[in-house]
Formats: structure tokens, C-alpha cells, sequence
């Protein structure tokens, strides 16, 4: 436990909060929870396109941290780091287990959308679910490095860490993966809505 002011605690980088957390500070629990949850949440959905699976495995993860929360080594990895791939993993074992089932995607709730115009909206899902279908074509390597760099807009470094690979690797992957989409996309950008100069 510590005396440090709420305010003072708000300013510690995670690593910190989460050994603050091991030796007994619920206060830091609640930081990091408040920080780290939305962001797991978010890649977890990105990953799944299920908002209640993405909470499931957002908990999971977060317990996961709070139980290696007292063997934490600082400066060895960046807690963010450590969560993308415990999400990421979690998220592919849910997908390898839904894997055979056929999703209907009309059951697939629409993102929350706060921008006017039910045609862009409507635009807008068509391509986001273009896209998810792109990348649900693609071999699950290619797929989480293309999400962690263009939708998570990750580095390289970071994605390598995360994915335990080398950085040629993550290049090689990214690279596969963005030649995937185009050609599952190729044909469909008319009825997307892109122009020629798009």
C-alpha cells in the first residue's frame, strides 16, 4: 500500500501502477483497469467483431495480469505489449473455436456511429464489413500483424514483441497481408463506393 496522493498515482507509467498493484494498492488496480480496459476491449473487438466476446476476453486478459502481477519483472516488456498478446491470443483461440460455424452477419451488431447521414453510415458498414471478410480470409499470422499495424497502428518493434517474431517477419507478414486484402477486395470498388481516383 502506498500514501501517494490518487492524482500522484495517475501520473505512474503501468508498469509501475502494476507493482504498486502486486504489493497490495487497489488504487492502482483501478488506474490501470480504467487505462488498459478500453484499449484491450477495442483490439479484442477489432479481432472478434463480438462485442460480448470481446468483454469476455477483455476480463480474462486483465485477470491474467493481475495473477502475474506479482512476478512482474520491470522493463523486461511494456504491459500494453504483454496485453496485445494475451488478447491477441485469447481472441485466436475463440475464433479457432468458432471456426466451421457460419456467422450471419446481419447478427453482427453495427459499431456505434455518431456521425449524421444514414447513407455514409450504411457506406461506411458496407466497407467495414468488407474488410472484415478481406481479413477473415487471410491466414492468422498475416491477419494480426495487418491489424496491429493499420488498425492499431502499432510499429514494427512492437508488433515483432508482441507477436515474438523478428521485424523482417512482421515486414514480410504486413506486406502478404496487404497484397490478401487487395485482391480479395479487387472488383468490389464500385459497389463500395470508391472512384477510380479513390
Amino acid at each position: 500500500m502506498t500514501d501517494m496522493p490518487f492524482d500522484d498515482l495517475t501520473r505512474l507509467d503501468d508498469d509501475a501502477l502494476l507493482v504498486l498493484y502486486a504489493n497490495g494498492d487497489p488504487s492502482a488496480a483501478r488506474i490501470l483497469t480504467g487505462r488498459l480496459a478500453p484499449i484491450v476491449q477495442a483490439h479484442a473487438w477489432r479481432l472478434l467483431r463480438d462485442r460480448a466476446e470481446a468483454e469476455d476476453v477483455t476480463q480474462e486478459a486483465l485477470l491474467r495480469l493481475w495473477r502475474i502481477a506479482p512476478d512482474w519483472r520491470q522493463g523486461e516488456a511494456k504491459v500494453t505489449t504483454w496485453l496485445y498478446r494475451v488478447t491477441a491470443n485469447l481472441a485466436t483461440d475463440r475464433i479457432r473455436r468458432r471456426r466451421g460455424r457460419t456467422v450471419d452477419l446481419d447478427t453482427i451488431p453495427e459499431p456505434e456511429d455518431d456521425r449524421p447521414g444514414v447513407e455514409d453510415r450504411m457506406q461506411d458498414a458496407a466497407r467495414a464489413d468488407a474488410l472484415h471478410r478481406a481479413l477473415q480470409g487471410l491466414p492468422e499470422r498475416q491477419r494480426q500483424a495487418v491489424v496491429l499495424r493499420h488498425i492499431e497502428g502499432l510499429a514494427n518493434p512492437d508488433i515483432a514483441e508482441i507477436m515474438e517474431i523478428g521485424v523482417e517477419a512482421v515486414e514480410s507478414l504486413v506486406a502478404r497481408g496487404k497484397r490478401g486484402l487487395a485482391a480479395a477486395l479487387t472488383g468490389h470498388r464500385e459497389e463500395l463506393g470508391y472512384q477510380d481516383d479513390d
